[in-house]
């Protein structure tokens, strides 16, 4: 299959949505590949993800938005379009936790990730040798003290290299709004609870004091209230009372891990409506 445009879109619920959608692509000679929908009945809102083929459509990818606006304007819709054989220029920030990070390297290098992987960055040295075994350049950009140049030390080099999308693989930093603004909804992060759970630094050690017998990772979009974005992905694994923060870290290891790939996934596979403070991920 060639490449294929990805309409998501939003608006109120209303009768004929799906129907002139689906007219639009077919008078011009698109072939819709897959399709999904959810409507929201608390707030009527309806949501919709459609795929279709370009070989053969009717126009060049560069009018597609002035040619569906029509269709946008008569049902009051958010549309946002991305194209499937466009990749992402991904940046991937750490700390000095590694297993994130190592996962999301092999998964780029095993081709798993549709993006252009361009740069690791850390405010520590600690995986400049990891990044170099992977091929992948590596930036360190320590804090000092002055957290404030760092921040924007950070935000100059992501800009230099122009990159699109922005991934914290356990970067223990708190981010600028300035930065956030900049990447607005392009900046994923991993939190190591159940959000709205035990948010901060020692998510496990609250949930030992606490007696929790599930433990839980949470991905998100990154706004400039912490650990308070949009969630896209999150798992839960259970845990018991011989459990001590060491091994409830272990455990949460693991969750960290595949639920940052699967939130990572669903961005690059543009199947993500961010609405408020919430998101529609379809499968």
């Amino acid at each position: 299959m060639g490449p294929t445009a990805v309409l998501l879109l939003s608006c109120p619920d209303r009768p004929g949505v799906v129907a002139n959608v689906a007219d639009f692509v077919w008078r011009n000679g698109g072939n819709i590949v897959h399709a999904e929908q959810h409507t929201d009945t608390v707030d009527g809102i309806f949501f919709q993800r459609v795929e279709f083929e370009l070989d053969g459509f009717a126009f060049p990818r560069e009018e597609l938005a002035d040619v569906f606006a029509p269709v946008a304007r008569h049902f009051s819709m958010d549309v946002t379009i991305r194209f499937s054989d466009e990749r992402p220029r991904l940046a991937v920030l750490a700390s000095r936790a590694p297993h994130c990070l190592i996962d999301l390297l092999s998964r780029w290098r095993g081709d798993e990730l549709d993006a252009e992987l361009c740069l690791v960055a850390s405010n520590h040295d600690d995986h400049a040798e990891l990044c170099g075994f992977f091929g992948v350049p590596f930036h360190h950009v320590p804090v000092g003290d002055d957290p404030v140049a760092q921040d924007r030390a950070m935000q100059h080099l992501l800009a230099d290299h122009d990159i699109d999308l922005v991934v914290l693989a356990r970067y223990m930093r708190v981010l600028s709004p300035e930065f956030v603004d900049r990447w607005s909804k392009r900046v994923i992060n991993i939190h190591h609870s159940f959000l709205p759970a035990f948010i901060g630094a020692q998510p496990y050690r609250q949930a030992h004091e606490r007696g929790v017998k599930v433990i839980g990772a949470t991905a998100h979009y990154v706004t400039a209230d912490l650990d308070e974005g949009p969630i896209i992905a999150q798992d839960v694994a259970h845990v018991s009372h011989r459990d001590g923060v060491e091994e409830l870290t272990r455990k949460g290891r693991d969750l960290e891990v595949v639920v940052l790939a699967r939130a990572l996934r669903a961005e690059l596979e543009h199947r993500i409506l961010p609405w408020g403070n919430r998101t529609v991920v379809f499968d």
